[in-house]
């Protein structure tokens, strides 16, 4: 090798040694800015975790403590995650069971639902979702929901997350406020007043159907809206007497803004209309005006009337035959009309001012006045009789009616009084009394005169009967057949006659009470007559319903329902006979029925058989006393008898008893 050769190798060498170095130099300060980076690095990424879990730990306050609810579910409704508000919202805990949300929702919202999640998927969020859904307890509730889609790293969607709003007290005071402004407008649009209220620039805003009819408009109150209010009035002011005057009228009003309450308007067909304003103000500036308008024509007439009647009845009250008293509160007379004068005897100036109980004497006692003037005083109507003396001294008796008088305010400022002067009734009613009375003495007299009457008619009779058997005893034998049919003639005779006058004395009796009332139990009694009547086999006795306890004559009962059920005995043609007794209650009487399936009797004669001695069927057993008498005890106790009946299928009688107040309920 020359030597060119090895010094041309000896500076390549030497040119790689100074190019290595400088390579390691860079390398090496490469490494230096690598380490450096890395160092910063770490430290970059220890602060990004200690944000990242102050940022978790703050969304997660934010997420457990949320005024609102909080959940996420997979795109299938499950539910991955919720807060506490969630849970108590929808009564489901995801810790402890599944909770997919497509098994709440309620029935009529499903449609909407699908529409609103089919919007989510497709937008990636929806806001102000609003339905119903039920809660675990079956409780329906009302949510607003704002949505979001969750997705992955690749833009794929994963889940939904939402906050759940509980709008349930807000729809339901939403409903109701909805419901009042129905309400109001209905009431508005029906109101008997006409109505127009216009905006600041007189353009109407509201109307209703009264204005429309006083107005003679043809049209809806929707049609108004929007109309220049002094345009309309300029066209109706032709339906007033005074249309010239009819606008100015109203510019003047509104030019004043102050509220014009009674202005009274007469239209040319005679409707009288009363006109109300109200400026509305709002912040000072004037937003609007209101108008009322109302049909007062019947009521200017009736003031009218009224006042006529008021003077027509001021002097029907002057000369009517009944005494008319004003008393004020403190007893004294402050009003007399010319039929009190003359009931007292007193002059008009001698009884005003004056108070009542020193001129005029109360042999009742001075009490009753003032008892009535306490029962006026609590706002009580009194009625009552006294007895007084007119000023000639003679007595006097008169029915007062008083009732208090009130004032505007609804203040008690004393009493009226209408005075009846019943002297003349009074002194009938005591005569009444008294002949009463005479009256009762002479019917205890007839009564035991009756009764001495049968005793001394059935002596002679059953003496009669006993020689008829006192002959046939001693002559046995000796008498042919003819003799013994007319013996037994005789006593059949004998007995007819003995059973007439005890009915006839029984009916004497029957409209009289002899015994003191007492409670009856009339299920007792007919059990009771069960066992006396003789009642063939072929006949039933049945009690229907269970029958009253009566205030009354146990004897006089007894004997109502004897006679009722003897005659349907009597007269029964029926192999199977039916008697049936039934009770309904008709305030203010017991009603009774008994039916039967017997004879019947013609519609001729149903007023004829409660005639004494009226017997249809001549039998040797019957008087024809026994409706009679039933009739009477009926009339006694203030009930009716009738009846109901065909010939041959029998005969239903009904009747009534007045209740008294002391009585007892039906058992």
């Amino acid at each position: 090798m020359s030597q060119n050769q090895i010094e041309i190798l000896q500076r390549a060498v030497k040119r790689e040694k100074a190019a290595r170095k400088a390579a390691e130099k860079i390398l090496e300060d490469k490494s230096r800015e690598l380490y450096d980076l890395t160092e910063k690095l770490k430290g970059s990424n220890l602060k990004l975790n200690e944000l990242l879990e102050e940022k978790s730990s703050t969304l997660k306050g934010v997420f457990d403590n949320i005024n609102d609810a909080y959940l996420v579910m997979d795109l299938f409704g499950n539910v991955l995650k919720m807060n506490e508000v969630a849970k108590d919202l929808f009564g489901y805990d995801i810790e402890k069971e599944t909770f997919n949300v497509t098994e709440i929702i309620y029935e009529e919202d499903i449609e909407y639902t699908s529409n609103s999640f089919k919007e989510l998927y497709e937008k990636g969020f929806f806001n102000a979702y609003t339905a119903r859904v039920y809660s675990k307890s079956k409780e329906v509730k009302w949510i607003q929901i704002n949505a979001t889609v969750i997705y992955d790293k690749n833009n794929k969607a994963i889940a939904a997350q939402g906050i759940i709003r509980d709008i349930t007290k807000d729809k339901v005071a939403e409903d109701l406020l909805i419901e009042s402004e129905n309400r109001l407008a209905a009431l508005v649009l029906n109101l008997n007043s006409g109505i127009i209220l216009e905006d600041e620039n007189r353009k109407i805003v509201l109307s209703n159907t009264k204005f429309c009819e006083l107005f003679k408009v043809d049209a809806s109150p929707q049609d108004l809206l929007g109309m220049d209010c002094k345009m309309a009035s300029e066209q109706n002011k032709v339906l007033f007497k005074e249309s010239s005057s009819f606008v100015e009228r109203m510019d003047e009003i509104v030019a004043k803004r102050e509220p014009i309450f009674g202005e009274q308007l007469e239209m040319v067909d005679g409707i009288i209309l009363e006109r109300n304003y109200i400026p509305i103000f709002i912040g000072g500036k004037i937003k609007g005006y209101l108008w009322t308008f109302r049909d007062i024509t019947l009521e200017k007439k009736y003031n009218i009337s009224l006042e006529v009647e008021k003077e027509k009845y001021s002097n029907i009250i002057a000369n009517m035959n009944l005494g008319l008293v004003e008393i004020n509160i403190e007893d004294k007379i402050s009003m007399v009309n010319q039929s009190f004068l003359e009931m007292s005897g007193y002059a008009k100036e001698e009884l005003i001012g004056k108070v009542g109980g020193d001129i005029f004497t109360f042999n009742s006692g001075s009490n009753i006045i003032k008892d009535q003037k306490v029962k006026r005083l609590k706002g009580e109507s009194t009625s009552y009789e006294f007895k007084t003396k007119n000023k000639k001294g003679d007595i006097k008796y008169w029915l007062v009616s008083a009732a208090p008088n009130y004032n505007l305010h609804g203040e008690n400022i004393g009493s009226i009084a209408l005075n009846l002067d019943i002297t003349n009734f009074k002194k009938l009613e005591l005569q009444k009394e008294q002949i009463l009375k005479e009256l009762e003495k002479s019917n205890e007299h007839l009564h035991e005169y009756a009764h001495i009457v049968s005793h001394d008619l059935k002596s002679p009779l059953r003496s009669i009967d006993a020689l008829v058997s006192w002959i046939k005893a001693d002559n046995e034998g000796k008498f042919d057949e003819m003799t013994l049919q007319n013996f037994g003639l005789v006593e059949t005779t004998l007995e007819t006659m003995e059973k007439l006058i005890s009915d006839v004395l029984e009916y004497s009796s029957a409209g009289s009470s002899t015994q003191e009332d007492e409670d009856v139990d009339l299920n007792n009694t007919l059990c009771d007559l069960k066992k006396i009547l003789f009642i063939p086999e072929n006949i039933s006795v049945n009690v229907l319903k269970n029958l009253p306890i009566i205030k009354g004559d146990k004897t006089k009962f007894q004997q109502l329902f004897q006679n009722f059920i003897s005659n349907a005995i009597k007269f029964c043609d029926k192999e199977v006979g039916i008697v049936e007794i039934n009770y309904e209650d008709k305030e203010p009487f017991h009603q009774f029925s008994i039916r039967d399936n017997g004879i019947g009797i013609e519609k001729k004669y149903h007023d004829k058989i409660f005639e004494v001695f009226t017997s249809l069927n001549k039998r040797e057993d019957s008087t024809g006393i026994g409706l009679s008498i039933v009739k009477k005890i009926i009339a006694l106790h203030e009930g009716k008898i009738w009846l109901e009946s065909e010939p041959n299928k029998g005969t239903t009688f009904y009747f009534t008893i007045k209740k008294e107040l002391n009585e007892n309920s039906t058992t």
